[in-house]
């Protein structure tokens, strides 16, 4: 069962006091979650620093996916084994920090099965994750899952909007088929492509800004790195905004099945009449089957390799326009 965040900071707390504190922590949730904010406090009792530093403790050695294809290479596990094998700064405890850490690669998740299962002394190892289920059963095994609810959904973005806009029009106008169901997958691929055109233009302005200030100051090297750090960042961004589309369909599918329970459809009100229609006129087991398939386009394209043109397609006709 997801925890609040604070919820889970209080459990972990009272396992630190009674000596029972595990040595790796996964901690999932959704956007939003406070997964970080989790890590910080908690980094900040272990060590004894303030909150607001903590994550930046020369005792806490965290990595975050920067490569082109923004995955968390071999690498960078290396570079933060190398790390925490080191005597901690103030003679207590260290924290190893990997931030989305359902982007390791296969290769990389192998090389840190051992130091997982056996960290050096008076160290704690964090793996944050959006989507544990990308992570293989291999490092699951080997952490203790603390799972997060949403502590408060933020505003909806452009893009969430205009998707709500387009069920409302796609079971207003339409009737469900392979052709209309063609037609939603097209219209959310273009939402898609226009969203991450936005993030690419709002980022490479500010990294064209930095590069203006510093090239005087540092090397080409440095600003290469800079660049693929924008670029991981640019990923990183559409990928989170991506997911949030995603949740949009799900709650759709959520309140259907809420009103097939005699409950309200809380989630997307503006929808609530499509909602309600088809609570009516389809079983609960249909129902999951609609949301299921839009969880499992999400887990799709959580993978390396995967055609996301294509994985929307199917994903959408599976949910809106099945046979």
């Amino acid at each position: 069962m997801p925890f609040a965040a604070p919820e889970a900071l209080q459990l972990l707390l009272q396992a630190h006091a009674q000596n029972r504190l595990a040595h790796a922590y996964l901690i999932s949730g959704p956007e939003q979650s406070g997964k970080r904010d989790l890590a910080s406090k908690l980094c900040s009792h272990l060590l004894g620093c303030p909150v607001e530093s903590a994550l930046s403790h020369p005792d806490v050695h965290s990595i975050v996916p920067e490569s082109k294809s923004r995955r968390l290479l071999i690498e960078q596990i290396r570079e933060l084994e190398g790390r925490i094998q080191m005597r901690s700064s103030s003679g207590g405890k260290k924290v190893g920090l990997i931030h989305d850490a359902d982007r390791m690669t296969l290769e990389a998740a192998n090389a840190f099965l051992k130091t997982l299962e056996e960290p050096p002394a008076e160290t704690h190892i964090l793996l944050l994750s959006a989507q544990p289920g990308q992570l293989p059963d291999t490092i699951l095994s080997r952490c203790i899952e603390v799972p997060l609810h949403r502590l408060q959904r933020p505003p909806r973005s452009p893009a969430e909007s205009a998707l709500i806009a387009l069920i409302s029009q796609y079971f207003s106008s339409k009737k469900p088929s392979l052709a209309s169901g063609l037609w939603l997958a097209q219209q959310l691929q273009a939402l898609l492509f226009s969203t991450k055109d936005a993030i690419s233009e709002t980022l490479e302005a500010e990294a064209k800004e930095e590069a203006q200030r510093y090239k005087q100051m540092v090397d080409s090297k440095w600003l290469e790195k800079r660049e693929e750090i924008y670029n991981a960042r640019i990923e990183a961004s559409y990928i989170s905004e991506r997911n949030r589309l995603f949740e949009t369909l799900e709650a759709f599918w959520t309140d259907v099945l809420l009103l097939q329970k005699e409950q309200s459809a809380r989630h997307l009100p503006e929808c609530s009449s499509h909602a309600t229609a088809l609570a009516k006129s389809l079983s609960t087991a249909q129902a999951l089957v609609r949301i299921q398939s839009i969880t499992q386009m999400r887990e799709n394209l959580g993978r390396s390799g995967v055609n996301e043109a294509l994985a929307l397609e199917h994903g959408i006709l599976e949910a809106f326009a099945p046979e």
